[in-house]
């Protein structure tokens, strides 16, 4: 089969039709089914998978012709419908007689030899004119990644890739939060362990909601190595804003060089700062403020979140009395300090992408925790004029639940219980070629049974054959020995025609036996052939195993050296904070 150019949708199609075509000629040649043309008939992919993956109306199709009912009809083509080494592994008669078939692991092993063969396949251009942002990962740039981060990085670099295969023009990015209160804690943060260093760490109060991991220790001991104790006499405003920039200047860097380590790279990395410095966030909220979706109140400017929330929830479906339940809040677009919340960055960062950098479709892959950010930050855009209900789509996915000796592993950046995306990789990659080695050992052992028990089987196969074979040749040369002496006889003996009859009916017998004997060697031969192949099978099956319980071994493994890891963190858990 040419695998390069395979349609398996399409091979699917194909071949259902030809084996209902099969079935239809072969039971109109024994009679089941009278003598007609068959009228065309569909083979389709029904809308619902109940009704198999393949469905025909041949049947229905058929009934004036066949002058039956459709369910007789169908029933009789399923009586002949040869399934062995086709794609399909079963089928149904439905309803008046609609004939469903369901794929069978050929299909979907034809599919992978399929994408073997063609390093270009299921390239397509669907989505061709098509201008795609997927932003995922986006961590906290004040720590390193953990492993929570792994599990958004798999799901939205698939999906860009996807989105690429279909022809779609697909732009990956991370938004770094390198502004707002998380970036002033961070500061805090290697400011107090600078401080610790210099003046001892019981003279140095920690701030509590800091972030307590070792990485800001080795921050604070780069900043000082660096710096020394100038940064004693500079004031609060400047030793926050150095040690901020002297931090996310080493964590972006080893951020990006964890992600490309771990095969993702981004085409761009955003910075939340970049929209201040710029005076686009200011310059949104004014728009909000144009359009009528904000308002003053004890000197902050609020952002009419309730209506807006309440006209996505109206476009959801949900009716005014269940939208009254929800109890919707407007929120702070700039507090009365002057500073801009996070909301409105968020809002600024979306209608950058679609207003100013012009992309036709956004996708963010977020953790379920911003669950309720999704209705607000697509209602904002939608009062923006710019259509974030159809053109906004939020992926939530599951935060990553760590569990040890049968209890939650509660981590958290800001406490520092974390196991970082470096830890993961490393212990891989510590621990898969041994295991490696060991699969590929037991693949290579299985291969050769199978080729060992193929080949006893074909050579059973032949024997049988070559068997049979000899006993016809010989039956037949014993009934014309028969013959011809009967025929020899008839003329001394009695009537001709009776002792043809009686050599007839001899040679007949003779041929009979010697055809029933050859079914029985036929039958011995499949007998062993499918013992050898039951013995294939469970060798096969005992492989994949031994294969599972390495995988369970190195899980342990792994669930043993994390565990070491952490013993020093069985302090009483700690509620994981917002930034994770």
């Amino acid at each position: 089969m040419d695998y390069k150019n395979y349609n398996p949708r399409a091979a699917a199609l194909a071949q259902a039709r030809t084996l209902l075509t099969d079935a239809v000629k072969t039971a109109v040649a024994d009679g089941t089914l009278p003598e007609a043309a068959l009228p065309d008939f569909i083979v389709e992919i029904p809308a619902d998978v109940k009704n198999g993956d393949i469905a025909s109306n041949v049947a229905m199709a058929g009934a004036r012709a066949f002058h039956k009912a459709p369910r007789q009809i169908a029933e009789a083509i399923t009586a002949k419908l040869q399934l062995d080494g086709s794609l399909f592994d079963r089928f149904e008669v439905a309803g008046p007689g609609f004939i469903n078939l369901f794929l069978g692991q050929d299909w979907f092993t034809s599919v992978v030899r399929a994408a073997v063969a063609n390093p270009e396949y299921g390239r397509t251009d669907a989505g061709a004119g098509k201008k795609y942002n997927v932003e995922f990962v986006s961590a906290n740039p004040t720590g390193p990644m953990h492993m929570g981060n792994a599990r958004g990085g798999v799901l939205g670099d698939t999906l860009a890739s996807v989105l690429d295969w279909s022809g779609a023009n697909v732009w990956r990015e991370f938004y770094v939060n390198d502004f707002g209160n998380q970036i002033e804690k961070f500061a805090k943060s290697i400011e107090a362990r600078y401080f610790q260093l210099i003046k001892g760490e019981d003279a140095v109060e920690f701030p509590e909601d800091g972030y307590h991991g070792d990485d800001i220790k080795e921050l604070a001991q780069a900043f000082y190595a660096e710096h020394g104790e100038s940064y004693l006499d500079k004031t609060e405003a400047e030793r926050h804003a150095d040690m901020a920039r002297f931090g996310l200047d080493r964590n972006i860097p080893k951020m990006k060089s964890d992600l490309e380590r771990y095969g993702i790279k981004f085409d761009e990395w955003f910075f939340e700062s970049s929209l201040h410095e710029s005076g686009f966030v200011a310059d949104t909220a004014k728009k909000l403020t144009d359009l009528g979706w904000t308002y003053e109140k004890d000197g902050a400017l609020w952002v009419k979140t309730a209506e807006i929330m309440r006209d996505q929830y109206r476009k959801q479906g949900k009716k005014d009395e269940d939208i009254d339940k929800l109890g919707l809040k407007d929120d702070v677009l700039r507090r009365a300090n002057g500073f801009y919340t996070y909301l409105a960055g968020d809002i600024a960062y979306h209608r950058n992408k679609f207003e100013v950098r012009g992309f036709d479709k956004v996708i963010n892959i977020w953790g379920a925790d911003h669950h309720g950010h999704v209705a607000r930050l697509k209602g904002a855009i939608d009062a923006l004029g710019l259509d974030g209900t159809n053109r906004l789509d939020i992926v939530l996915m599951q935060l990553v639940k760590l569990v040890r000796d049968g209890e939650v592993v509660r981590m958290s950046k800001r406490t520092g219980k974390a196991i970082s995306l470096t830890d993961l990789l490393d212990e891989i990659r510590n621990k898969l070629p041994g295991e490696l080695t060991k699969a590929q050992e037991l693949m290579k052992s299985k291969e050769q049974y199978v080729d060992k028990a193929n080949h006893e089987v074909r050579r059973m196969l032949d024997q049988a054959q070559d068997e049979a074979k000899r006993l016809r040749e010989q039956a037949q040369a014993e009934a014309k020995r028969m013959l011809e002496k009967a025929q020899e006889d008839a003329k001394t003996i009695v009537s001709e025609s009776e002792t043809i009859q009686r050599a007839q009916r001899r040679s007949s017998e003779i041929i009979r036996q010697a055809e029933d004997r050859s079914r029985q060697l036929y039958q011995v031969a499949n007998t062993y052939t499918e013992d050898a192949l039951r013995r294939t099978e469970e060798a096969i099956q005992a492989a994949l195993d031994e294969v599972r319980e390495s995988r369970v071994r190195y899980r342990s493994a792994s669930a043993e050296q994390m565990q070491a890891c952490q013993e020093k963190l069985k302090a009483d858990p700690v509620k994981p904070s917002s930034e994770e």
